[in-house]
């Protein structure tokens, strides 16, 4: 698109609504080059409210972790700093405890009024994949600004899994932005009651709506798993394929309803109430004040127009929350606040729904792990 036109387009949008751009947006940004892709898209690659980053052909192993300076390339950095690289045509280990770097089959050319932010895919993050976005010239980690033109790259660090990934293997999703999406607590109590956004009618709104978790468990007491260490590896890309028994713990509590977290432990849970996103918005999990505790909960945060959500209303899922502790052991109890969620408008309703005609993994889930297992 010639200058011209984008500045004339941008005009236009700026004085559109303000808010998420919707599946039919993202395909409008692919077809008019704001969104370039090295290979044709992929099936189900465009969600609701997101694009699906796929790995390109060559991983970097890295020392460690870095963001460019400003103004700064990348890629010039992983020419100094790179041990070795990898190919990923035929597919390789991610080992767990090593940094990695990837160039990205996407890159973008952003007019002057979007910005994006990345994170990781909820399959991604139950397996404890630590897996972040970096851009050219950019000090944050996820963030792309407006008018931003360049290529992306993926940091991946395995935690506790080895994994095996490919060219074209999808851990990050992005989400593009124009103007002020995030609903505010006023705006959010108006539409829990609209909408009823977690089964509790008395929620908790400041600064989001307040999530708790559930460690009263099912039937059973089964309230979560717990990783093990030294397993085989885990295949990104492949579904229904490894044993839970071979890779999990399942935890069970008692009467008291409390867990002690070992410090950097990896768990799965699930929030006590169930969570709905009407087709009108999408959610994010926003980072827990650390000043609660020395822990962190839900590496993945994006959830789609429609998760938990129901033609005659919202019935809601419940959210499964990766939980690590750090440094020190660390005591959750049932109902107890871990986290809050972040309500933004879509510029309009998706033409996808999640849930409905989509391959989505998580509708209707309670506790569970990631696609991987059986």
């Amino acid at each position: 698109m010639a200058k011209a036109e984008r500045i004339i387009a941008a005009s236009k949008r700026r004085d559109a609504a303000q808010g998420i751009v919707p599946s039919q947006g993202i395909t409008r940004m692919i077809a008019s080059g704001q969104i370039m892709l090295a290979e044709p898209v992929a099936e189900t690659q465009v969600q609701p409210a997101s694009l699906d980053l796929r790995l390109g052909p060559v991983a970097y192993r890295v020392r460690a972790s870095f963001l460019p300076k400003p103004g700064g390339r990348v890629q010039s950095r992983l020419d100094d700093l790179a041990l070795h690289t990898i190919s990923l045509s035929q597919g390789a280990v991610l080992e767990t405890g090593c940094v990695y770097i990837v160039p990205l089959l996407e890159s973008l050319e952003l007019p002057a009024d979007i910005e994006a932010s990345a994170n990781p895919k909820s399959s991604t993050g139950r397996l404890d994949v630590f897996t972040r976005v970096i851009a050219d010239g950019v000090g944050a980690f996820d963030q792309i600004p407006h008018g931003y033109h360049g290529p992306l790259f993926a940091e991946i660090c395995p935690q506790t899994f080895p994994i095996v990934v490919r060219k074209g293997s999808r851990l990050s999703q992005i989400r593009f932005r124009v103007g002020t999406a995030a609903d505010s607590d006023v705006d959010l109590k108006e539409l829990h009651k609209r909408e009823r956004l977690v089964s509790t009618e008395d929620a908790d709104i400041s600064g989001g709506i307040a999530l708790s978790v559930d460690l009263a468990g099912d039937a059973k007491g089964l309230v979560g798993f717990r990783a093990r260490r030294h397993t085989g590896v885990v295949d990104v890309d492949k579904p229904d394929a490894y044993p839970i028994e071979d890779y999990w713990d399942p935890i069970y509590v008692k009467d008291r309803h409390r867990l002690i977290l070992d410090p950097d432990q990896f768990y799965i849970l699930a929030s006590k109430e169930a969570v709905h996103v009407p087709p009108t918005h999408a959610a994010e999990m926003v980072p827990f004040n650390p000043l609660v505790g020395e822990f962190r909960v839900h590496y993945a945060g994006f959830m789609d127009p429609g998760f938990g959500h129901a033609p005659a209303g919202g019935g809601g899922s419940r959210v499964v929350l990766e939980v690590r502790s750090h440094k020190v052991p660390f005591i959750l109890e049932d109902g107890q606040i871990i986290g809050r969620l972040i309500y933004e408008r879509m510029i309009e309703t998706p033409n996808m729904i999640y849930g409905q005609g989509l391959k989505s993994n998580y509708q209707g889930q309670g506790l569970k792990l990631s696609k991987h297992f059986k």
